[in-house]
């Protein structure tokens, strides 16, 4: 029997309480209710995955992904993991509408090989580099929770903040813009709406920006995903780079996006993707000539980690989005990312994602 068989494919609940609710425009999850899973090699080489499905995002639950999980399960056992990109075409028309679950899998694959091999997966992808520079997140709120948040994160020596917008008005918005800008004078700013603006609130938000001094350097998908003319004429007219984030799900998408001018670059995010669905936007997104940045939904440590070697590994990001595992209140994990001062790196994994239960 070859060492690289899949054996053995279990799926768990993976609950996680958050630090306070992660807020964005379209909802507010207290819990990352999350699913853990273990594939196993005939040689005893055990790979961990994570799958984070966020509802307001994606429409994914836990207890979809766990449907969805079990549904592909038998068809997996005895494939060859070495095969990981064909598998995960395969999972691809399996599971369309479950970009989380196919995640998860893709991620426990490649872990297990990256064990089973001894490489770590920054080294997998590429061995671009292996660390990143990241952002922290202000969760949409009150004027109150944006001015503790920023002082927070400067606290944390992080000199990025992402900042969620339009659960509010525009003009509330700019509001707490200011708030932070007064508390971290010398961070760089993003804004992210997470699709609730309209084209109109977006043009408010942006000349509220200009009026009040505050330099904004990204504005991340202003306008719901199926806007694309609304992407394309902020794009046109802003002169702050646009980013598409729920508008960028598929390799189809940034090519749409790449062809329309619909926006300046594209957040990559693997749960929103998958692994291999994410290589080939990477792809498409560099020919174009289009910013990078990486993200993630509601993860923890293990999913974060896995993003900082495809994003460090794979080079070309111009932004990393990496800091949900900061929100987490306690979990079972030990290893994986280490962050100092606002930058995370993963050299010091031997294989796979370098992650393992406590």
């Amino acid at each position: 029997m070859l060492p690289t068989l899949i054996t053995d494919l279990n799926f768990e609940p993976l609950d996680l309480a958050l630090t306070e609710p992660f807020a964005i425009a379209t909802g507010a999850p207290t819990m990352a209710n999350n699913v853990l899973i273990r594939l196993k090699l005939a040689d005893g080489t055990v790979g961990l995955g994570e799958s984070a499905p966020l509802t307001a995002v994606s429409g994914e639950t836990q207890a979809s992904t766990l449907e969805a999980l079990h549904s592909v399960r038998q068809s997996l056992l005895g494939k060859d993991a070495r095969g990981w990109r064909p598998l995960g075409a395969l999972l691809g028309e399996a599971l369309p509408k479950a970009p989380s679950a196919r995640c998860g899998l893709e991620l426990a694959l490649l872990d297990a090989l990256g064990r089973h091999y001894r490489m770590p997966l920054f080294a997998f992808f590429g061995g671009a580099g292996t660390g990143l520079d990241i952002d922290m997140t202000v969760t949409a709120g009150d004027e109150a929770h944006a001015a503790s948040s920023a002082r927070a994160i400067v606290a944390r020596g992080i000199r990025t903040i992402k900042v969620k917008v339009g659960a509010l008005s525009a003009e509330e918005d700019v509001r707490r813009m200011v708030i932070i800008r007064r508390e971290a004078p010398g961070a760089r700013l993003f804004a992210d709406a997470n699709g609730g603006y309209t084209v109109a609130q977006s043009r408010t938000f942006l000349a509220g920006l200009e009026s009040e001094g505050v330099p904004l350097a990204l504005f991340e998908q202003p306008v719901p995903r199926e806007d694309w003319e609304g992407m394309a004429e902020l794009t046109r007219s802003s002169r702050v780079p646009i980013c598409a984030d729920e508008s960028a799900r598929t390799a189809k998408d940034v090519l749409r996006l790449a062809r329309e001018g619909g926006a300046h670059g594209v957040n990559l995010k693997l749960m929103k993707s998958g692994v291999v669905e994410s290589l080939a936007m990477w792809n498409l997104a560099r020919a174009s000539g289009m910013e990078l940045m990486m993200g993630g939904m509601v993860e923890s440590t293990l999913a974060m980690s896995s993003a900082a070697h495809f994003a460090a590994g794979l080079g070309g990001f111009d932004y990393a989005d990496l800091d949900t595992h900061l929100f987490i209140r306690e979990h079972s994990f030990r290893g994986g990312l280490r962050m100092q001062d606002g930058r995370v790196d993963i050299g010091h994994v031997q294989a796979g994602h370098g992650v393992d239960l406590g």
